[in-house]
C-alpha cells in the first residue's frame, strides 16, 4: 500500500505541474477514495479504531501534499 501511495503522490505531483486544473479531480477522487478507508477504519472499537484509520488519514495528508507541491511549484516557472 505504502508503494502505491508514493506512486499515486508521484503521478499527481507530476499531473499537477504540467496540468494544474485538470489535476483536481483525480486528487479529489483519491482523497475521497482514502476518505472511505479512514471511516471504515475508524468504525472498530477504540484505539484499535484510531489505528486502523491513521494510514488513510496520512495518505490523504501526503496526496494533497503533493498536488498543492505541483501546482505551487509551476506558479513559480517564469513562463
Amino acid at each position: 500500500m505504502v508503494i502505491g501511495i508514493v506512486v499515486v503522490c508521484a503521478v499527481l505531483a507530476v499531473l499537477a505541474f504540467f496540468v494544474p486544473r485538470l489535476s483536481r479531480h483525480p486528487e479529489r477522487g483519491t482523497q475521497r477514495t482514502l476518505g472511505l478507508g479512514s471511516r471504515a477504519g475508524s468504525k472498530a472499537p477504540g484505539p484499535l479504531g484510531r489505528l486502523l484509520s491513521k494510514p488513510f488519514r496520512s495518505s490523504s495528508k501526503a496526496v494533497s501534499r503533493s498536488g498543492a507541491a505541483g501546482r505551487r511549484g509551476r506558479g513559480r516557472m517564469p513562463f
